[in-house]
């Protein structure tokens, strides 16, 4: 194995993936080093939803080369992967006709009630609007509620790595403040991100970033870097 693989926590190399006869990936390398946020840009279509997807085993794994701290996992079933570490946040993230407890112990499967019990405190403590309805019906909470029961739901299992689908998809700004603000709260806690945003506010959580595009990497760099690329701030963000 190289000493790429044994040095990231996640790394890619080569990847492609798709839908039936249709290809989205076209050979996607990248790498996500421990505790560290890496985002993933891109316009609608560009492949970063199929990449997260590929990467949790929700899609094969075409050809290329997905390990997770050291351990080839692309031949892996989602539920491995994430017994190894991983976890994935979906646009939606939650189960609306379940209650905020339920859609919690899911989160914790394969943990035990202990466990489960201990780390619902945990994070009651952290959502404390959770905590005042947590036996309402995800459905009756509004949209950035739901966004943070969908982040609390992820954050059950204590993952080495979080990959999140469009967290900002249908909030108001004022949401999308406080969705960054609980990442950043998470992300002290040593958990690795792994987010596919179009938002441009995001880039303040990252420590470095991808640019997707027709299912390729076109550019990679820093923060710093992504926001001075003319590629980032106005073929995607109009800036």
């Amino acid at each position: 194995m190289s000493a790429v693989f044994e040095s990231t926590l996640l790394s890619v190399r080569g990847v492609q993936s798709g839908y039936g006869a249709l290809q989205v990936l076209w050979g996607v390398d990248l790498d996500v080093m421990p505790g560290e946020t890496v985002l993933l840009l891109g316009a609608n279509s560009a492949g970063k939803s199929t990449l997260l997807r590929t990467l949790i085993g929700l899609l094969p794994c075409w050809r290329g080369e997905i390990a997770f701290a050291g351990e080839r996992i692309d031949a892996l079933p989602p539920e491995q992967r994430i017994r190894r570490g991983m976890a994935y946040m979906s646009e939606l993230g939650v189960f609306p006709t379940l209650s905020i407890d339920e859609n919690l112990a899911l989160g914790g499967y394969f943990l035990s009630d202990a466990q489960v019990r201990k780390r619902k405190e945990q994070l009651f403590a952290l959502f404390p609007d959770l905590a005042a309805k947590r036996r309402d019906a995800a459905g009756t909470l509004s949209g950035g509620q739901r966004k943070m029961l969908g982040i609390a739901k992820v954050l059950i299992s204590e993952p080495r790595l979080l990959l999140m689908d469009e967290p900002s998809s249908g909030l108001a700004p004022v949401f999308v403040k406080q969705v960054i603000e609980v990442l950043k709260t998470s992300i002290g806690a040593g958990t690795a991100l792994l987010i596919a945003e179009q938002n441009v506010a995001f880039l303040e959580l990252a420590d470095r970033g991808y640019l997707i595009d027709h299912g390729k990497v076109r550019l990679s760099g820093t923060r710093a870097e992504l926001e001075a690329s003319d590629a980032v701030r106005e073929t995607y963000f109009g800036l």
